[in-house]
């Protein structure tokens, strides 16, 4: 297996949010390795309000984990 994720840590909240959405992406992959499969169910569940809210909510929950990874930035971001 290709180890892709090296840290946690971002510079910025908006490439912790990009991070998040990439661990959203690659937590799919691995519960559903055939990228065949992956491109039929698309557009079911891209055109389905539910997958979408519950797809968000994944991205949403793993920028919870970044951004206390990256101590919500406090240090070292400012907006």
């Amino acid at each position: 297996m290709n180890q892709w994720l090296k840290s946690l840590k971002t510079d910025t909240p908006q490439e912790g949010f990009e991070l998040a959405i990439k661990l959203s992406q690659k937590g799919v992959e691995y519960t559903q390795p055939s990228e065949e499969i992956r491109k039929k169910l698309r557009p079911k569940y891209s055109k389905n309000a539910d997958s979408l809210i519950l797809a968000s909510q994944v991205v949403a929950i793993n920028f919870q984990t970044v951004a206390a990874a990256n101590n919500y930035w406090r240090d070292s971001y400012k907006a």
